[in-house]
């Protein structure tokens, strides 16, 4: 149905007023009814790739060289109105962020009406039909309520179902997924992909799968190409990408996610593996870099004689979401719900569970930037409960808070220097300048990266290295304390790698203690000494990473592990 020739594509950088190389003479196909996933890190190509089919770049600053054939037609050779009769009608794509591919102003159920109406010859009332036909299609709830939704008052997996059934609309032959499950727990990621399949087969299909996770290929793919630079370094079944890579990037991509099967010092990244033998086998890099059940003993005997940093007692955080006479509340949300646990220094607390569980608001409970309905915390002995705005300040300095998004946790018109000086002058950290300068000097180093970007802006950086500058600001205050609030869920999973490594190095080196949020539980397993399970606001189960991996006591655990994409033995 389709395929890609000597696919060569430039664009033109106006600053240096020179052309560059994005995309390197690659050639793929794909049939009706099948998959092909294209895997690869941000900066590979693959999203480039998947817009040059669609024709979407801006043709006066793209040049693109080579063939892209549809059912025998040469894309690149049609016009602009020929080409519109192709986009979005027999060729359709899902974007990587729901959020900001569906226009907030407009409800839902409008948006995939006006797409039916441009390119199909029906009314708004036949339209309307459609759309909501599609909704249940997509497994959407109360398909009548959502369309009349605004994107706003979805949930991240519901969004994503309206852009899948916006681009679903025109009965496309080829449907492009661009990495269209990114920072979706992974129960809702399965159940898309899962619908994905579905539709696929009853439709008869092809599609293409961008994405940067090799376990989320191996779930829905029937042929991969594997992206590096720019270039396709690996083609082939997902059978024989798995279970015999021939590339080192593709061994890398295969290593770098936390594996089930090993409790790893530290994780494999793709540096590891480029310009390494290639007949070095990922299983021995994996046993050889293994913690021994002596070792795991060992720092569990350490860690649990030592007197608790942090104890929850019967923690309750509610929400009231409707009142009554003389505004008293009628209904609550429950987002903590009596919950409690006792975290030890030098520990790293894990705490897994899907969207709205109650993990980001227990973390914000701690730091007090949520108020507590009820319970007790207490922090070194003390209880900080009740404490009052400059004995909390002062606390603050002891407990830091890393954001899921860095960007957005970043002021963008303050430099890399400015944000990492500012909490230092706040708490009247150091007696000079030069000895805080010096000071957040050693701290770039420590999450390594250099000097000369102190002077940058946030935007100057890649998502990993944003992370980075995000923990040096943790940092900067010498907390005892780091809760780590979905902080990898959205980076590629070889960045996610170097993330998880550093937090382990700065951790043995500073003596830190972690609540790691998330809700990928095999991340989860990887850096944590005890997990806690969270589901409706209660504590599930707790025990070892382990013990909770092989013996799930709830369905609803069994239901978290069953979701973790790609549990392939290496």
């Amino acid at each position: 149905m389709l395929n890609v020739i000597d696919l060569n594509i430039q664009f033109y950088n106006q600053e240096e007023r020179s052309w560059n190389t994005a995309i390197k003479k690659i050639s793929f196909h794909t049939e009706k009814g099948k998959v092909l996933g294209i895997v690869g890190e941000s900066g590979s190509g693959k999203s480039v790739t998947s817009f040059s089919i669609m024709r979407l770049h801006d043709p006066q600053y793209t040049r693109i060289g080579g063939d892209i054939i549809f059912n025998e037609v040469s894309l690149p050779g049609l016009a602009d109105k020929e080409m519109n009769a192709y986009r979005g009608n027999r060729i359709a794509m899902i974007f990587q962020e729901p959020m900001t591919s569906l226009n907030p102003v407009f409800t839902c159920g409008y948006q995939v009406q006006e797409a039916i109406m441009l390119h199909q010859s029906l009314n708004k009332e036949e339209a309307k039909e459609k759309t909501i036909t599609l909704f249940k299609e997509v497994q959407l709830p109360r398909p009548e309520q959502m369309f009349s939704s605004y994107p706003h008052q979805l949930s991240g997996g519901q969004k994503q179902r309206v852009m899948i059934a916006t681009a679903l609309c025109c009965n496309p032959e080829l449907l492009i997924a661009d990495e269209p499950t990114t920072a979706l727990d992974v129960t809702v990621q399965k159940t898309i992909l899962q619908l994905l399949l579905k539709i696929k087969e009853e439709r008869n299909m092809a599609m293409i799968f961008i994405s940067h996770d090799l376990g989320v290929i191996s779930e829905i793919a029937d042929d991969v190409a594997v992206m590096y630079k720019g270039e396709i370094v690996e083609q082939g079944t997902v059978d024989e990408l798995f279970h015999h890579p021939k590339h080192p990037y593709t061994k890398g991509l295969l290593a770098c996610r936390p594996s089930p099967l090993y409790r790893l010092k530290k994780l494999p990244v793709v540096a590891d593996f480029i310009g390494a033998a290639e007949d070095q086998p990922i299983a021995h890099l994996l046993s050889t870099n293994s913690y021994t059940q002596e070792e795991i003993d060992d720092r569990r005997k350490k860690l649990y004689t030592a007197p608790p940093l942090l104890e929850i007692g019967n923690l309750c955080t509610w929400f009231p979401v409707k009142h009554g006479l003389f505004g008293r509340p009628t209904e609550v949300v429950k987002a903590v719900d009596n919950v409690s646990f006792k975290l030890y220094p030098g520990e790293t607390l894990g705490l897994v569970g899907e969207s709205g569980c109650g993990k980001t608001t227990l973390g914000r409970s701690i730091l007090r930037l949520v108020e507590p309905t009820g319970g007790t915390i207490t922090f070194e002995g003390q209880d900080i409960t009740h404490l009052k705005n400059r004995e909390l300040r002062k606390l603050r300095r002891e407990i830091q808070l890393i954001f899921q998004d860095p960007y957005s946790s970043l002021n963008p018109r303050l430099t890399v220097g400015n944000t990492l000086m500012e909490p230092l002058q706040v708490h009247q950290v150091f007696n000079s300048g030069s000895q805080r300068l010096a000071h957040i000097q050693h701290l770039l180093e420590l999450v390594g990266l250099k000097p000369e970007h102190l002077n940058r802006y946030p935007h100057e950086f890649s998502g990993g290295q944003r992370q980075r500058i995000v923990i040096a600001r943790a940092l900067a205050l010498q907390p005892r304390l780091i809760i780590c609030d979905e902080s990898v869920s959205a980076l590629d999973v070889s960045v996610q790698a170097q993330v998880l490594n550093l937090l382990r190095t700065l951790q043995q080196e500073l003596g830190l203690t972690y609540i790691f949020i998330s809700h990928d539980l095999a991340v989860v397993k990887h850096i944590s000494d005890r997990m806690i399970v969270m589901n409706k606001g209660k504590i599930e189960e707790e025990n070892f990473p382990e013990v909770i991996y092989n013996s799930p006591q709830t369905d609803y655990t069994k239901k978290l592990i069953s979701a973790i994409p790609g549990k392939i033995s290496l």
